[in-house]
């Protein structure tokens, strides 16, 4: 009897796409009103304000419609992955980034209990620190050479860079873009709580660093012998330069985020310009860049069409006027709860509402308004009612077949998405349990 093969990631979201308007038609239309908070500058939703509105099912076409509309939507992101994936495409071709790996081998051996745990606190630092997520895509085909060159599968390079950066932004005490946006929505001072938010952080990736080491060491191919120590090419002038504009390149996009506001188009100059310059740094002359630009595009293509089609699930929804209904009626039943199941009650609600709102900010600007008068009606902490959106919103970035960047990356490493789920469910369930345990510690701690 042949076995039920997993849908392709297209047919997956694409299926994602028609359900969402297939709710249109049986769900209630409604909307909460709206008002622009000078605090996060965001239009943000008024509590208590949910009403009925004339209901706009989404017809078939429309329902077609709204995939080009969900590739201009998210064409800022799109793009960004074109520039990003072209400028490392450059790099690679001057052999910059297999030096740079060689070196690493070298001086790390194929000790993955080392390597893993280094690279995985870079990648949960980015998520820590700005939530990283797309940004890492254009990265993965150095992963998957680092990977190679120590014997390690694909799905522990996804695990070492998505999966770290993911726990890391659930669990940080300062990602603007997540727990940033919901303190300023709250009311709380920004960086408050954020002694116990690290408590919790170092938890949380010793769980998925073990659980990615337990994989790698399960799961281990043979090492390639062409990637032994001796084979590997040293580090030359000329590609130090290269990797020193990478280096840049990084520190001024940090500063960028952090300190200037930068959103996804000037992250997206700016590695255009460092593409540029490693091409003509790293020898590979005008026309080469430019050659290898067009090929970091190609190789792009599927993941940036994937960023659109998960953006399209958004379009439908809110076209047919259900996703502050489906908010609204998940909201109501906490308010009856005792406090610390309306807690634990905020987190399964997050989590169900990231599916069809894959984004953390996106998220935050619609539910923390209505919870947050909600939480202070029971006596519920409104530093907890955060930790709630963290844990449960966060926690789901690495699961939800609609965060683009999730299926983009899986596509880049060819790793199949039931497999991803395969490994990543169990530490999520444990990472969720770990989250409870937090939001039940702050209750009892009175954290405010």
């Amino acid at each position: 009897m042949r076995r039920l093969a997993f849908p392709h990631p297209l047919t997956l979201l694409t299926c994602c796409v028609l359900l969402a308007a297939a709710l249109s038609h049986v769900l209630p239309a409604g909307r909460y009103d709206r008002k622009d908070d000078p605090a996060t500058g965001r239009s943000v939703v008024v509590a208590g304000t949910y009403h009925a509105v004339p209901r706009t099912p989404v017809g078939f076409f429309q329902t077609l419609v709204a995939i080009p509309k969900g590739l201009i939507d998210a064409a800022s992101v799109i793009f960004f992955v074109f520039l990003v994936g072209g400028a490392f495409t450059v790099v690679d071709q001057t052999g910059a980034l297999r030096q740079a790996v060689g070196a690493l081998v070298r001086r790390l051996g194929t000790n993955d209990r080392i390597v893993i745990p280094v690279v995985s606190l870079l990648f949960a630092a980015g998520g820590a620190l700005e939530n990283m997520q797309e940004e890492i895509i254009a990265l993965v085909p150095v992963l998957l050479l680092l990977c190679r060159r120590m014997g390690l599968t694909p799905l522990t390079a996804v695990a070492m860079s998505l999966g770290s950066a993911a726990v890391g932004a659930a669990f940080s005490p300062i990602d603007p873009f997540q727990v940033g946006i919901a303190q300023k929505l709250a009311g709380l001072p920004l960086l408050s709580g954020a002694a116990f938010r690290v408590v919790f952080l170092a938890i949380a990736l010793a769980v998925w660093i073990f659980g990615t080491i337990r994989h790698a060491s399960r799961t281990r191919d043979p090492v390639p012998a062409d990637a032994g120590p001796g084979a590997l090419e040293a580090l030359d002038a000329r590609r130090m330069a290269v990797l020193a504009l990478v280096i840049a390149a990084f520190v001024a996009f940090v500063v960028g985020v952090m300190r200037l506001d930068w959103d996804f188009d000037q992250m997206a100059a700016l590695f255009l310009l460092m593409g540029v310059l490693a091409g003509i740094v790293g020898g590979l002359g005008v026309g080469g860049t430019a050659d290898s630009f067009v090929e970091g595009f190609k190789s792009m293509a599927f993941a940036a069409m994937l960023i659109g089609f998960a953006r399209a699930v958004f379009i439908v929804l809110d076209h047919g006027q259900i996703i502050d209904t489906i908010v609204h009626a998940c909201v109501t039943p906490l308010a009856t709860l005792p406090v610390s199941l309306a807690a634990l009650g905020m987190m399964a609600l997050h989590t169900v509402i990231h599916v069809p709102v894959p984004s953390v900010s996106g998220q935050a600007v619609l539910t923390m308004p209505v919870l947050v008068p909600v939480s202070d009606l029971l006596g519920l902490s409104r530093q907890v009612t955060v930790l709630a959106y963290q844990f449960g919103a966060g926690l789901c970035e690495l699961l939800t077949p609609t965060n683009g960047a999730l299926m983009a990356i899986l596509v880049a490493a060819r790793v199949r998405f039931d497999e991803w789920l395969k490994f990543a469910v169990p530490l999520y369930l444990a990472l969720l349990g770990l989250g409870a345990v937090a939001v039940i510690s702050a209750i009892a701690s009175g954290l405010r």
